[in-house]
């Protein structure tokens, strides 16, 4: 089955703590069936700094934020038309496969 969702499309959050957020995918894990998307799920984690041999300065340490996973159900693609969240089809032109958004039937890639 291929991918309904890809690395920089745009996306609306439609359940969990930043429903309503709209934001780019910056990752997927399509093992897991999560999406990572930028500025969005913000977890903090703490990270020792790290020795990095042959420079100076190294990884500085502390606690950093960082995008934390999000289901792929919780995820919609936002139509390129109106902007408003759509569910994907799938197309079949000349023999290539293409995405289309169900809402208004236009091409996605």
């Amino acid at each position: 089955m291929p991918a309904r969702i890809k690395r920089d499309d745009d996306v609306i959050v439609i359940g969990g703590k930043d429903r309503g957020k709209r934001g780019k995918v910056l990752r997927v894990d399509p093992k897991k069936n999560r999406v990572y998307v930028e500025g969005l799920n913000i977890v903090k984690r703490h990270q020792r700094p790290q020795q990095v041999s042959g420079t100076r300065g190294g990884q500085v340490g502390g606690v950093i934020e960082k995008e934390g996973p999000i289901h792929v159900s919780n995820v919609m693609l936002v139509d390129p038309s109106d902007g408003k969240p759509t569910r994907v089809g799938i197309e079949v032109h000349e023999g290539k496969r293409y995405r289309m958004a169900k809402r208004t039937a236009t091409r996605i890639d």
